[in-house]
């Protein structure tokens, strides 16, 4: 299920620009709607709105100008502590306040209403809470909340860590709020709620990231995490939260990783970080390599296409840096030794859509590299089903964003066991890198778009870097026959550009194929998770049903699917390197042919033997047969973007999607 995206600032300058700006960045996250509150002196005014971020933007800009409807309960403004529906100072509140938290929410508990937008304020509408991720006691709390009198205004289990807070800000100001509060350079406020936050946090059961601001706090955001993410971004004379690092970018590239279960409070001037038993602890210090750039669309109409077209410099940064002076292949963290590897007899990857198709892909290199066993398993699936692991199993995990809570857990089952994890990651500081045994980063850059494009293919890069590793250190292949790898994978991006360069005829095939019904893909060997990829795609996109299927089960019956004018995409292997799986292919064309099929086929350069077979046919560049899913992806992906957008689609932001899946 994916999840929220969440900002806070804290500085000298007005908030609500700056956290408005994050979260544009961070919409990818979730869009069923967007919410912001921004403390001014003490002074807290919330504004939140259902739908797309342009929705709030609208709200915040009549709220500007006095225009606002506050009876929806979507604006509201207290200060001192006294709830109010608004009033003359609610627009100056929101454009002068300089500490403000803001959300875009991809809905959980709740349906997508204003109400239930984030942020969630205390009855006394002191606090203000937003929140990533599912707390899993909230009945209980929800209860508990009830019998004490407190009227609830959403259907959110979130709303609960907000009247919580607020409960216990009154207790530590009816006891003695000067013990064990007090944070050096932090005003007794403001440690007072990082205090409330940590005793809160400790009664929480579940995946959580909160920010939480208070009105007798001013300056000051607090923030808490376990299993769901948040980086710190340490600016001059302010400072930052957020789920992602996109969302502060443009500000600093200086960011501070957050560990498992701690509170973090900043202010314009200070970072503080204490575990969630009050004991001060840091954060790891990081540079974050890429600037506001990378995370703009850059003259192209959708992120989608931007992430497409930056395919072959991705695949190039990926690759970048891995080849030592020795012929051996680096990788970024290592926690295991040499012997270590040689002692593995099994390996299990785990992953989840897009990432779990690029497993499937790395099963066949590492098996042939390697002849280590290798299973691909749906990261949801893989604890409940108990494997069989032990200190000689490598368990590799894949995930975009480090953050995927499938994986997580999946990874942390694999730990419980003694299993080795060695991770392949897009995001520095994540968590699951921070657990594995050993990390390869794919240094794809930001991914914007919904739908992963160049995460599959910088996936792919690292599984194979990763196979040729263990090949090496287990002595199974020399380090000239890594080479003539090596050589192969350091031509694709110039494969890959040269296949974007003939896509023009793809794109009108897509236009062509928008008012299908369904669309078939199938492969073999590695063609096989290309057509699953495509297909998902496709779904993800165009809302179509689509197919991906092992061209050689079609005759066990998916061919009874084929009708006239069925569009069925065939990916087919090179006829140099897997002669008679060419030969099987095409004669399943033959077969879906023969039944009215409309065939798409993607094939190598100098293939003549498929075009009696093909309505459309899609030349890749000639590619020795593991590496050729970096190419025959492509078409794929452009041909879903291509019917997407004439569908009429958002292809950037699919409806009932977001990025980053951060619960189970």
């Amino acid at each position: 299920m994916p999840m929220c995206g969440i900002v806070g600032y804290a500085g000298t300058r007005p908030a609500l620009g700056i956290v408005l700006d994050g979260l544009r960045r961070l919409e990818y996250r979730g869009y069923d709607s967007a919410g912001v509150a921004i403390v001014d002196g003490a002074e807290l005014v919330a504004c939140k709105r259902a739908g797309k971020l342009t929705n709030l933007e609208k709200a915040v800009a009549d709220l500007a100008a006095g225009g606002a409807d506050l009876a929806a309960g979507a604006v509201d403004r207290a200060g001192g502590g006294d709830r109010a529906g608004g009033g003359d100072r609610a627009g100056g509140g929101l454009a002068t306040g300089t500490t403000g938290i803001g959300h875009t929410r991809w809905a959980t508990h709740g349906g997508p209403t204003d109400r239930n937008a984030h942020p969630h304020r205390s009855a006394d509408g002191r606090v203000a809470v937003i929140h990533n991720g599912i707390i899993e006691n909230f009945a209980a709390l929800q209860a508990e909340l009830e019998a004490a009198g407190v009227e609830l205004a959403s259907e959110t289990d979130s709303e609960c860590a907000a009247h919580l807070l607020a409960a216990e800000l009154a207790a530590l100001e009816e006891g003695a709020p000067d013990q064990a509060i007090a944070v050096s350079g932090v005003p007794s406020s403001g440690a007072a709620l990082a205090e409330a936050m940590r005793r809160v946090c400790r009664r929480l059961a579940g995946a959580f990231t909160l920010l939480a601001v208070d009105t007798a706090a001013p300056g000051v955001v607090v923030g808490a995490r376990r299993d769901s993410p948040l980086v710190v971004g340490r600016g001059e004379g302010e400072n930052y939260l957020a789920s992602d690092v996109a969302a502060f970018i443009a500000h600093t590239r200086e960011a501070v990783e957050l560990g498992q279960d701690q509170v973090v409070t900043i202010t314009a001037d200070r970072i503080q970080v204490t575990d969630f038993a009050g004991n001060p602890t840091t954060g790891r210090e990081y540079h974050v390599d890429w600037d506001a750039s990378a995370a703009e669309k850059g003259g192209y109409d959708y992120f989608m296409l931007k992430e497409i077209a930056e395919q072959p410099r991705a695949v190039a940064d990926t690759l970048r840096g891995r080849f030592t002076e020795a012929g051996g292949i680096a990788l970024d963290e290592v926690r295991l030794t040499g012997q270590d590897l040689r002692n593995v007899d099994k390996i299990f990857i785990v992953a989840c859509g897009t990432a779990y198709h690029s497993g499937l892909v790395a099963k066949y290199a590492i098996e042939h590299w390697t002849r280590i066993p290798c299973e691909v398993e749906l990261a949801s699936e893989f604890r409940y089903r108990d494997p069989v692991l032990d200190r000689s199993t490598l368990v590799v995990a894949i995930s975009q964003s480090g953050e995927t809570m499938d994986t997580l857990m999946a990874l942390r089952h694999a730990r419980e066991q003694k299993a080795r994890v060695l991770a392949i990651c897009n995001t520095n500081g994540s968590t699951i890198p921070r657990e594995s045994d050993a990390v390869l980063y794919t240094h794809a850059g930001p991914e914007i778009a919904v739908a992963s494009t160049k995460a599959f293919l910088t996936q792919l890069v690292a599984c194979y870097l990763v196979g040729l590793h263990l090949a090496q250190v287990r002595g199974v292949k020399f380090a000239d026959e890594v080479a003539a790898v090596v050589a192969q994978l350091e031509a694709m991006p110039g494969k890959v550009a040269a296949v974007l360069e003939t896509m023009e005829p793809v794109r009108a095939l897509g236009r062509e194929l928008a008012a299908a019904r369904s669309v078939l893909f199938v492969g073999r060997h590695v063609g096989y998770p290309v057509a699953l990829e495509g297909a998902l795609k496709l779904k993800e996109l165009a809302y179509m049903h689509a197919e991906g299927f092992a061209a050689g089960e079609l005759k066990h019956g998916p061919i009874a699917l084929i009708e006239e004018g069925t569009p069925v995409v065939c990916v087919v292997p090179s006829p140099a390197g897997r002669g008679v799986l060419h030969d099987k292919l095409g004669s399943n064309l033959q077969e879906v042919r023969a039944r009215g099929a409309r065939t798409i086929v993607i094939a190598e350069e100098g293939d003549d033997a498929v075009v009696p077979y093909a309505d459309h046919l899609v030349r890749v560049p000639a590619t020795p047969t593991l590496l050729a899913p970096l190419l025959t992806a492509v078409p794929l992906q452009v041909l879903a973007c291509e019917i997407a957008v004439a569908r009429g689609h958002d292809v950037d932001q699919p409806r009932n999607l977001a990025k980053s899946v951060t619960v189970e």
